[in-house]
């Protein structure tokens, strides 16, 4: 999609036209919920189609603030980023304040006489099964970084974005996002060290 093509339907979307806005959602919600889902693994698919719906009528909400200053997609993962950490604590809260009373899986549905069968929160077993402990301790430990850190790391490598994309995010020359990028790493390597302590851990490529 060229620059103009992308402004022009983001004009439509803030005149209120609905086919405009299926066209924005047509072309990024896929996009979004792989985000997503990378950010945090062990989501399940119900998890992130809530988070991609938040992040959507955030993005309804607010279409008129954006400022054309990054892509519309870095935009709208910058959203979505957020509120995968803001429902993520909440299901946290709700585990250590007794939110939901626990389901039993063995328990059977009054009304069919079935037990519950409940969604994977892996969208294919093949390859992620054979990384899923490290793509776990991936996502423990880069909720210990500061957000500075967090933010450069999700643009870069569930973002996918570029540095010169992500200089134009953060207001940052290139060389400034490497230089960070390469101490957000070595933070983050150091958190697995400590925390995983199986041995280093191998480090990102950057």
């Amino acid at each position: 999609m060229s620059w103009e093509t992308e402004a022009q339907l983001i004009a439509r979307c803030r005149q209120g036209d609905a086919e405009a806005w299926d066209g924005l959602f047509d072309q990024h919600y896929a996009a979004t919920g792989r985000f997503v889902f990378q950010l945090a693994p062990a989501f399940s698919r119900e998890d992130v189609e809530e988070i991609c719906q938040e992040t959507f009528l955030a993005v309804i909400n607010h279409i008129r603030s954006f400022q054309g200053g990054s892509r519309l997609q870095t935009w709208i993962f910058r959203i979505a980023a957020n509120k995968a950490r803001d429902y993520r604590q909440r299901q946290q809260a709700a585990k250590r304040g007794g939110g939901l009373a626990p389901l039993s899986l063995q328990a059977e549905h009054p009304e069919t006489g079935l037990t519950p069968d409940p969604p994977s929160p892996l969208p294919g077993p093949d390859a992620l099964l054979l990384n899923a402990e490290r793509r776990e301790q991936i996502g423990r430990a880069l909720e210990q970084l500061g957000q500075p850190c967090r933010e450069i790391i999700d643009l870069r490598y569930f973002g996918d974005l570029s540095y010169d994309e992500i200089a134009t995010e953060l207001a940052l020359n290139p060389k400034t996002v490497s230089s960070r990028l390469s101490k957000c790493l070595d933070h983050l390597e150091k958190i697995m060290t400590k925390t995983f302590s199986g041995g280093k851990s191998a480090p990102f490529s950057v």
